[in-house]
């Protein structure tokens, strides 16, 4: 059984950022008892970076007790909320999860999720590792997490079980999208107009679905089918 590990939540910090310095929230600690997720998030979980986090698309990040055990693996100290999310979970690695998941907490009427993006590396991860090799390190591993909107809002807590309603074979996995983030691949291949236009017919992240369109507009004004 899949079960919430831990809830994790942040307030915005200094962080040094190469030269530059700013604040951020991607310091996450678990917290006790039942806090509220809604449409834009967890309540009080700070998002600072509005460019690339936070928005109904990606109101929640998940991390998973399988790629953390990889990283325990690679010699990192890991806990919970190390890279920043908000619920780590047991389960599978999430690059092997798919875009329109669904995940059911705590049973009927509890909360609703629907995975929607995977999450691609930055220098904030890497400056809050104290690491800047780490953006590289976390792209190679291929294990990103991944984002999720807040379909049905309510409490979550840690130890709640996660009913999990698959979105069929055809819907893009979490790690095909980081694939094709990274390296414009898709399932080994150089990406198409056709797999980009099948793509967006699944509920993918705002950020995700206006990357892939630029990507299809490039394509097509190129003549490439």
């Amino acid at each position: 059984m899949t079960l919430i590990q831990s809830v994790n939540v942040g307030q915005a910090r200094p962080l040094q950022v190469g030269t530059r310095s700013t604040r951020s929230g991607i310091d996450k600690h678990p917290v006790s008892g039942p806090v509220q997720a809604g449409p834009l998030g967890l309540e009080g979980d700070q998002v600072l970076n509005t460019r690339h986090h936070g928005g109904p698309g990606q109101a929640a990040y998940l991390y998973t007790s399988s790629d953390y055990d990889w990283w325990t693996q690679q010699g990192l100290a890991v806990r919970p909320g190390l890279f920043g999310e908000n619920l780590t979970l047991s389960g599978p690695p999430s690059a092997d999860w798919r875009v329109g998941d669904r995940l059911q907490i705590g049973g009927p009427g509890g909360v609703t999720l629907e995975v929607s993006a995977p999450r691609i590396p930055c220098a904030t991860l890497a400056a809050h590792l104290g690491d800047p090799g780490f953006t590289r390190r976390f792209a190679q591993a291929g294990r990103p997490g991944l984002y999720a909107r807040v379909l049905t809002p309510g409490p979550v807590q840690a130890g709640d079980p996660v009913t999990l309603t698959p979105a069929g074979p055809d819907a893009p996995s979490i790690g095909e999208l980081f694939e094709l983030d990274l390296h414009g691949t898709y399932r080994g291949q150089p990406v198409t107009a056709h797999a980009l236009v099948a793509l967006l017919t699944h509920p993918l992240a705002e950020r995700s679905r206006a990357d892939l369109q630029r990507r299809l507009a490039k394509l097509q004004a190129a003549g490439t089918p």
